[in-house]
């Protein structure tokens, strides 16, 4: 009985092992590598809210958007360079907003990785939409909570198991061409400084209210 209770947990353990070996080639990692580049992106602020502040023979500096305020309109579409086919397996877009390497520098927390699955490049959801065959557009607005970074836009085509087969970006392989700054929201809103604003004359009102009836009330007691 002995030997057989040392069998059951060795046989557990190979099972495990076995489901888990299995389980790493049906649903293997999808790596960055793997993925073809055939979606043309491109992505702007809208007109008016950039303006160039520096510009030199190598760069030209943007101005920041702001978040909560500004917006992006990003486009999207496949690659007319492509063969006829080329789509047949894309049925979801999804549009991200991507940390440039600039920002990604001593911030593990926003690596990239070849294994998507653990890949911290992208982030930020602009937007999902079905695949369709014609070029796409969508104003975004920067959200809120986007913290302070160097960005650019990158859209993947995902497949009926929703695994990622395809992308494209708004900036060069090496990811350096075509970025934007995003500045963070700062301080209070300015809806708390009302809200705060309205808060203190209330207590200021509320405070004199209450010396005054003090004051009544002794005096009422003083005639008695």
């Amino acid at each position: 009985m002995a030997k057989r209770g040392l069998v059951y947990p060795a046989s557990l353990l190979l099972l495990l092992l076995l489901l888990s070996c299995f389980a790493e080639i049906s649903f293997g990692k999808v790596l960055f590598s793997s993925l073809k580049r055939t979606l043309v992106v491109t992505a702007s602020p809208k007109e008016g809210q950039a303006s160039i502040i520096r510009a030199t023979s190598n760069v030209i500096e943007f101005a920041v958007l702001k978040a909560g305020e500004d917006k992006i309109t990003v486009n999207w579409g496949l690659n007319k360079t492509f063969p006829a086919g080329t789509d047949s397996a894309y049925k979801t877009i999804k549009v991200k907003l991507c940390y440039a390497p600039i920002s990604q520098e001593d911030r593990a927390w926003r690596k990239t990785k070849e294994d998507l699955s653990k890949d911290k490049t992208c982030q930020f959801k602009i937007v999902s939409r079905a695949y369709t065959a014609s070029d796409q557009s969508f104003e975004w607005t920067v959200e809120r909570y986007v913290p302070l970074a160097t960005y650019f836009v990158r859209a993947y085509a995902y497949d009926a198991n929703d695994d990622p087969v395809a992308y494209g970006q708004s900036t060069d392989g090496k990811k350096t061409t075509n970025l934007f700054d995003i500045k963070a929201i700062t301080g209070r809103h300015a809806s708390l400084d009302i809200a705060s604003i309205c808060f203190s004359a209330f207590s200021v009102v509320s405070l004199f209210g209450f010396f005054y009836a003090e004051k009544r009330r002794a005096k009422s007691s003083q005639q008695k």
